[in-house]
């Protein structure tokens, strides 16, 4: 994955809350056997309607994306987060997401952020009343700014320094590939080895 420090530019206001991982990535699209192209599949039902606020010309290139609370609940599929960034977002905001969506976030350097409702409830605002607001998402002072906010997140130092410097779950491993090495080769040679 990609190292992240921060995200800057235009959102997406969303803003539902209760959106599940069916409404962000259908089950249909769920055949694929790659990581990459599930972003055509982003809120594909939703987007039907010619008023959904994805299809709005004033919201194209945006890369943070703001929703309600409880966002990514239902299932533990991958594929929503994976389509998030697929689409071409690099964040999203929300008071609140269901735990296993966060996690497969900070797995592939989506930044998840938890925001109080009322510092989203003012970028909702600030984004409807001015599609062309830029905000910014600061992983290393975890901050984030933009009209009337300037908001602290939690994340946990391990995640945090994971995502800055772009180790998914194998890299992390790597990072001690000559420890491993050194294991393998003390192990008896009747046992089995991994490389």
């Amino acid at each position: 994955m990609q190292a992240v420090e921060r995200v800057v530019g235009k959102a997406l206001p969303l803003g539902w809350s209760d959106v599940d991982t069916d409404q962000i990535v259908p089950s249909d699209a769920l055949k694929r056997i790659e990581r990459t192209g599930f972003g055509q599949f982003l809120f594909s039902q939703w987007r039907e309607d010619p008023e959904f606020v994805m299809n709005k010309a004033e919201h194209e290139d945006a890369v943070i994306l703001i929703a309600g609370e409880n966002f990514g609940s239902g299932s533990s599929r991958e594929h929503a987060p994976w389509a998030i960034q697929d689409y071409g977002f690099g964040a999203v905001i929300a008071p609140s997401f269901a735990d296993i969506f966060k996690n497969n976030c900070s797995k592939i350097g989506l930044l998840a952020v938890e925001l109080p409702e009322e510092a989203v409830e003012k970028l909702l605002e600030a984004v409807r009343e001015d599609p062309a607001t830029e905000i910014t998402v600061e992983l290393t002072e975890r901050v984030v700014t933009g009209p009337n906010v300037y908001e602290t997140f939690e994340m946990d130092d391990f995640t945090r320094q994971r995502l800055m410097e772009g180790l998914d779950d194998i890299s992390l491993t790597l990072t001690h590939e000559d420890d491993l090495e050194a294991f393998e080769k003390g192990r008896p040679s009747y046992l089995p080895k991994v490389f």
